[in-house]
């Protein structure tokens, strides 16, 4: 399926913000160190992750993209490409999936080193704090932002789900579809659900929309999870990008492992349709009466539309 118009767009601005940012700091970082960053975090990539924050932020606001908003939220988006960026690098690592491709490219550890390659991943997540912290926003939403990141990517969020991943590959047999969502609501979903409350909390939304996005988060991190595990299962390793069939060569639970192929493309339909309808408050009037749509169309239909995407990235 063929990227919508607008992902391709903040990724165009995500890309350029992101290499101005490395830019800034070409004098104060070692060049290897950071030819290591920039190869990996201008490696390609839709910027899924950073469109989510974007699209959230104007579904909760009364506003289009101007130059202003970009210059708001940018920052909390180049924070999450960063946290991102440095998962992958550490997911590649021989003590992890041990991967020699990524994004079509040798994965960070090959092209460089493996010690360069954790000093790295070690450098583009503390740089998202560093960004989040210099946000141009009150100091209350940037100490917010970067408390939940904080959460989303650590112990309670992605690296805990990476501890539970891992731990599973030595009993498949008692895994469920309950455990292995337990495990990707946190490895995955933890990141995603967040990108969705930043661009809340960025908008100021109201308490309903701001809940609204957070159940759109929660489903999309799962959808997103399914979809990637059905892509692990039926496509090659040109079309991936990276080495295909790792999960059942290293024993990882899956949705596709323990419910079979057909059923978690069944899950994956039902996912985006929860994801679809959880839209629905973002779109409602406000506390007055008053629809704050900034156009005839709704406020959330490319939420929508990226749910589809996602979810065809696995058909």
């Amino acid at each position: 399926m063929q990227a919508p118009e607008f992902l391709t767009t903040h990724a165009v601005h995500v890309e350029l913000a992101l290499v101005n940012m490395l830019d800034m700091r070409a004098s104060v970082v070692a060049p290897k160190l950071l030819a290591a960053m920039r190869y990996s975090l201008l490696a390609g990539g839709k910027r899924i992750r950073p469109a989510l924050l974007i699209e959230s932020y104007l579904a909760c606001s009364n506003t289009d993209l101007d130059l202003s908003d970009l210059e708001r939220i940018m920052p909390a988006a180049l924070a999450i490409e960063c946290i991102h960026t440095y998962s992958l690098i550490h997911d590649d690592l021989p003590c992890m999936d041990d991967d020699d491709l990524r994004r079509g490219n040798p994965t960070c550890h090959k092209q460089f080193d493996e010690a360069t390659a954790v000093l790295a991943a070690d450098a583009l997540q503390t740089l998202a704090f560093e960004l989040l912290a210099a946000a141009k926003i009150s100091s209350d939403l940037r100490c917010r932002l970067i408390h939940s990141l904080a959460i989303a990517a650590g112990c309670q969020g992605m690296v805990g789900g990476q501890v539970l991943d891992m731990q599973a590959e030595s009993d498949t047999e008692g895994m469920d579809m309950l455990a292995v969502e337990r495990i990707h609501l946190h490895k995955t979903g933890a990141l995603l659900r967040w990108c969705c409350e930043a661009g809340a909390l960025l908008a100021d939304a109201d308490d309903m929309r701001l809940q609204a996005c957070s159940r759109y988060g929660k489903s999309v991190g799962l959808l997103f999870q399914v979809a990637d595990d059905i892509l692990d299962a039926t496509a090659s390793s040109a079309a991936l990008g990276k080495s295909a069939g790792k999960d059942e060569a290293q024993n990882k639970a899956t949705y596709v492992s323990v419910l079979g192929l057909q059923r978690a493309r069944e899950l994956a339909d039902e996912m985006r349709e929860i994801a679809i309808t959880s839209c629905d408050p973002i779109d409602a009037s406000d506390s007055k009466g008053v629809n704050i749509n900034r156009s005839d169309n709704n406020k959330s239909d490319h939420l929508r539309s990226l749910v589809h995407y996602i979810l065809e990235r696995g058909q």
